[in-house]
């Protein structure tokens, strides 16, 4: 399912039309020998609309259809879809005369497309923020409760940071983490732009820190906050951690002058990609935490499967390389597997914010 993020932090999905019946579905196509599902499925994205993007390799869900087979027959098929990070589109591709590609907003993906589980799948991709933050939620209670406490709250809104002040930071630094991890994914596709994505991860890191300082500025001189002041540290220094953690791994590959990377390097960059995508969404909707319990819910739990999968695609890259270098390349294995430590600690890090997220939904929700 190859995806975008547009400026108002919405989801746009692309949709190609079927050679035969030009309904519009996703691009999809049978596993291909030697690769992966998720690779498999980031070259069809190719052949059929010429998208280049980020796979993530642990999938979103799965939907069935009936396949018309050659011979007119339908055989039932189970399709899994695994969210692709859009990059580009080429100007030419192998099918780019045979099918239409068109950009839809998520909730016009799920009408155009036929299959109920598909809909579902586009549906629940990605969630606007929505609901009213704290204070305001004090003020629909108090006016519900009796005009006597509009005072208090209006005194509690005064010692508010003006405009949501932690939000809006949280917000900042999360579209940090989404761009170094974009800036990550480029890096581990080796080529003559690795200083620069280096450079650009470096450059969001220092506008992280100052950002996570603002939040502990803010902490010490507000007398109210949001969250409890330990909740509030506790999840931008996870924040903090996940993007340190970026900048420490493209530091490594300065400092050894790595310029190639193995596939399991990329698969985990690639889950490191959704990692900040699902950060992203999950927080703004903590300016509304009623609201938004179930749906943070939901977020956090792929964040901590996802996690799990970067552990395992670790070991295998860990196992292949020892395999391939042993002590023949003994200097080169000890690089890699620091740079593979690097990458299991960035994935970590994102667990600890599910968890701290977690946290707050269980005390506030």
């Amino acid at each position: 399912m190859p995806y975008r993020i547009e400026a108002d932090g919405s989801a746009s999905v692309l949709l190609i039309t079927s050679r035969e019946t030009k309904r519009w579905v996703l691009p999809k196509g049978n596993t291909i020998h030697g690769l992966s599902l998720h690779q498999s499925a980031a070259h069809e994205a190719f052949e059929e609309a010429g998208i280049s993007g980020i796979a993530c390799p642990m999938p979103l869900g799965s939907y069935r259809y009936d396949k018309r087979r050659a011979n007119g027959k339908l055989r039932d098929t189970e399709v899994e879809v695994f969210p692709l990070a859009f990059q580009l589109q080429f100007a030419d591709w192998p099918e780019m005369h045979e099918r239409k590609t068109c950009w839809f907003t998520l909730k016009d993906a799920a009408a155009a497309v036929d299959e109920p589980d598909l809909q579902a799948l586009i549906r629940n991709f990605r969630e606007p923020p929505k609901g009213i933050g704290l204070a305001q939620n004090a003020l629909v209670w108090a006016r519900q409760t009796g005009g006597e406490r509009i005072r208090i709250v209006r005194w509690f809104q005064a010692l508010m940071p003006k405009q949501g002040r932690f939000f809006d930071l949280f917000e900042a630094h999360a579209q940090t983490l989404v761009d170094s991890a974009d800036a990550l994914a480029r890096l581990f596709q080796g080529g003559d732009t690795i200083a620069e994505y280096c450079k650009l991860i470096y450059d969001r890191e220092h506008d992280a820190d100052n950002i996570t300082r603002e939040v502990l500025h803010d902490v010490r001189r507000t007398l109210i906050t949001p969250f409890d002041r330990s909740a509030i540290t506790s999840l931008i220094s996870s924040m903090d951690d996940a993007i340190d953690q970026m900048n420490g791994t493209a530091k490594s590959i300065t400092l050894y002058e790595v310029k190639e990377f193995e596939q399991p390097m990329r698969d985990m960059t690639g889950i490191i990609v959704e990692a900040a995508r699902i950060t992203a969404e999950a927080v703004p909707l903590l300016r509304s935490i009623g609201t938004n319990g179930n749906r943070l819910h939901a977020l956090t739990e792929r964040l901590v499967s996802i996690e799990g999968h970067a552990d395992e695609i670790h070991d295998a890259g860990l196992k292949a390389l020892f395999k391939s270098h042993g002590e023949s390349r003994f200097m080169d294995f000890i690089i890699r597997r620091e740079i593979y430590s690097h990458l299991e600690k960035v994935v970590d890090r994102f667990e600890d914010v599910a968890n701290e997220i977690q946290g707050l939904v269980i005390d506030h929700a």
